[in-house]
């Protein structure tokens, strides 16, 4: 076996790591003065504290878009080889769409996806 081949390379990356964090330390700033330890994000100053609190629902739908999202990769990467999976393949993908919309609709009937006030309903009135 050629292990002095990965042996090389290892070492080759230690020293080019050791030499980029050898540099920053001796060409890096030494001052610390105010306006150094500020954040600066995208050319603007903050205005407050950056631990605000959001919403439960932003998280939620956030999870939910990268959910759905990663599923039509499969969907398109399924378009791409449509000849060779053949009918199996158009059976398997329509199955694999139905649990997605049965998961959609589960997610809308238990309220996941909405962003507004919770609407009270009224009581029907009693039947005469």
């Amino acid at each position: 076996m050629h292990i002095w081949i990965l042996a090389l390379y290892f070492a080759a990356v230690l020293a080019l790591v050791t030499a980029m964090i050898g540099s920053s330390f001796f060409l890096g700033q030494r001052h610390m003065t105010r306006s150094t330890a500020q954040p600066f994000e995208s050319g603007m100053l903050p205005l407050g504290d950056a631990r605000l609190r959001f919403p439960i629902q932003f998280y939620l739908v956030a999870m939910l878009f990268v959910l759905f999202d990663l599923e039509s990769v499969f969907i398109y990467t399924w378009a791409i080889a449509i000849r060779p999976a053949g009918w199996n393949g158009y059976i398997a993908m329509l199955m694999f769409i139905g649990v997605l919309l049965a998961a959609l609709g589960y997610l809308w009937r238990l309220g996941a996806l909405d962003w507004g006030p919770k609407s009270r309903l009224r009581p029907l009135p009693a039947p005469r």
